[in-house]
């Protein structure tokens, strides 16, 4: 049985000591509340929900799955799922970053994403409930309208209902202009719809009395392609006139998937048989809709990602701490035990460390991301709040496949540390290995991400975030130039920025010529930039260490695995950079 400690330590460093957002969040609209006491205190009562309601329920929910009965062609979730979202609901902690017009707390998306990703450490499979209904929060806030906020909002924002994404087809899998899904229109304003939906994360459920589906589908004058798309709102319940479930829409589970990992969570076939619906937002107008959900989505995922990092990693820790095996290659550590435990081994320490690396510098790239979603949203001037849309949409594909990328770096070192008894199903560590592998899948595959980053956010937008952000990293490094303490690190990552920016002039001469130079280059170009921004990241953390109150412990820590990360890890961008230079020759045609 693996364990679960919420890392509060480091959030607060992250939060409070790197990225200093009490000025920032409390300076926006709305935020003369949001200090660092009121933040610190919800995250403690996270840390505590986490490891004492849902970290019990995450082997068990993995071990019995979800049922699905063909007879009612409804799931139920695994045992103690459904007393644990009562109690979330009733905490308050499903409207959080909710306006508070429709009962939420208006709490920032920083804060936020901090404690997704407590929850998510704590039991991913069930996060994945609440998580959903947050996209669907989100575009019904943007595109709905105010009837449709006022009918739907508050349900889910309360966790009284839930919400969905219904978006992937059979043949449609990433390439959405393929879908067949139909909405013919009624009498009264209405629509049929009709269709299959596939992979349908809590399409179906036990937890509330009903569930609010945001189906894409195409109009009848619906133009080919993703230009022809709209998107609807399918309640499982059709709404009484004082808007409580009435009877059961025409949409139901047709099966649930049998997955490889997040067994607690239930993936569904969908099937909407003339289901009523209603447009929301502008006819084939879909595709904005959904990217309001996606984008938030993505985020999140990049956060699933961090989470179960974290705790393989806290659990791999441990691991090596107390197991006792051989000996030092230097000599016995450990005289008064039958042997030294694993951590005198150095494969053992490399393997740690690059959990520790990847964990803490992907911590600050996704807080600092949601921060600029809160900027974003309610900054002090339209120029503030563009600058910050631009990075949010630079940084959204490097945070969502850099990080679950190195989720399955850090879970598969995890079971390696464990060696044999990390595959056995008892001692837990496997589940994290399967429950990351979805993770660069869906919400956009790692070469979706990084298409979207190099074709879209580099190339199409004329590198708008990416100069932006290197601009930032000159200026960092040029203010603690004369840091002695820094100078070990401020050099390379001066360097290495250059490079950065030098590196895309010249791929985007390439891409120019070639198009195809877009898709051979697009993957390592994203590792290449993500390795470049943690290296930013583990710096600005160095700077921060003497005024942060730290232990002397933690701040030595941070030193070992910053210098850890520059030496082990940073090089890896010069194997990206080679093949980004080696160009689209180097990947020839398959008969």
């Amino acid at each position: 049985m693996t364990v679960y400690k919420a890392p509060l330590d480091d959030l607060r460093f992250a939060l409070f000591d790197v990225l200093q957002v009490d000025p920032i969040l409390t300076a926006l609209e709305s935020g003369e509340s949001h200090s660092q006491d009121l933040l610190e205190a919800v995250l403690e009562e996270a840390g505590r929900f986490s490891e004492q309601v849902l970290a019990p329920t995450n082997a068990p929910g993995d071990e019995e799955g979800c049922h699905y009965d063909p007879a009612t062609r409804s799931v139920t979730t695994p045992k103690g799922f459904k007393q644990a979202f009562r109690q979330f609901a009733e905490g308050g902690w499903t409207g959080l970053t909710d306006p508070e017009a429709f009962g939420g707390q208006a709490l920032p998306k920083t804060l936020g994403t901090a404690t997704t990703e407590i929850f998510q450490a704590g039991n991913l499979s069930w996060s994945l409930y609440p998580l959903l209904s947050e996209g669907a929060c989100h575009a019904l806030e943007v595109h709905g309208s105010e009837a449709q906020k006022q009918q739907y909002l508050g349900r889910i924002v309360s966790g009284e209902w839930t919400g969905t994404m219904c978006l992937t087809e059979p043949q449609a899998g990433s390439d959405l202009g393929l879908l067949k899904t139909r909405a013919e229109p009624l009498a009264d304003g209405r629509y049929a719809i009709t269709g299959t939906k596939i992979f349908i994360s809590a399409g179906d459920h036990d937890l509330v009395d009903n569930i609010v589906h945001l189906v894409l589908a195409r109009l009848p004058d619906a133009p080919a392609g993703s230009r022809g798309i709209s998107m609807f709102i399918v309640p499982k319940y059709k709404l009484k006139d004082d808007g409580s479930p009435g009877e059961r829409n025409a949409v139901s589970a047709g099966a649930i998937e049998h997955k490889m990992g997040l067994r607690g969570s239930a993936t569904c076939v969908m099937n909407f048989d003339g289901a009523e619906g209603v447009l929301i937002g502008q006819p084939h107008k879909g595709l904005a809709a959904m990217f309001t959900m996606m984008n938030a989505a993505r985020l999140g995922v990049g956060v699933q990602g961090l989470a179960l990092s974290e705790r393989a990693w806290q659990n791999s820790l441990k691991y090596a701490r107390e197991r006792l095996q051989s000996r030092s290659l230097s000599g016995p550590k450990f005289t008064d035990k039958i042997a030294d435990n694993l951590l005198v081994q150095p494969d053992v320490r490399r393997m740690l460390l690059t959990q520790r690396a990847l964990v803490e510098g992907s911590r600050l790239l996704l807080l600092h991301t949601a921060l600029q979603t809160d900027i974003e949203a309610r900054g002090s001037s339209a120029e503030e709040r563009q600058q910050a849309s631009e990075q949010v949409a630079f940084l959204i594909p490097i945070a969502k496949a850099a990080v679950t990328e190195w989720a399955q770096e850090c879970t598969k070192e995890a079971l390696q540390i464990y060696g044999g008894h990390g595959y056995i199903a008892e001692n837990g560590v496997e589940q994290f290995v399967r429950d990351a592998r979805i993770i660069t899948l869906y919400e956009g595959t790692t070469g979706i991400q990084a298409l979207d980053l190099l074709g879209r956010k580099v190339l199409q937008l004329q590198g708008v975030g990416l100069r932006r952000f290197i601009k930032e990293v000159a200026g960092f490094c040029a203010a603690h130039a004369g840091d002695g303490d820094l100078a070990e690190w401020i050099a390379p990552l001066d360097a290495l920025n250059r490079e950065w920016g030098q590196l895309s002039k010249t791929l985007g001469a390439a891409c120019a010529s070639n198009p195809e130079e877009i898709g051979a280059a697009a993957v390592d170009y994203l590792y290449y930039s993500a390795y470049v921004v943690l290296a930013y990241f583990w710096v600005r953390s160095l700077a921060a260490l003497p005024a942060s109150g730290q232990t002397e412990s933690f701040k030595q820590a941070k030193r070992d695995t910053a210098r850890f990360y520059f030496r082990r890890i940073l090089p890896r961008t010069l194997n990206h950079k080679a093949l980004i230079e080696a160009g689209v020759d180097s990947i020839p045609a398959i008969a």
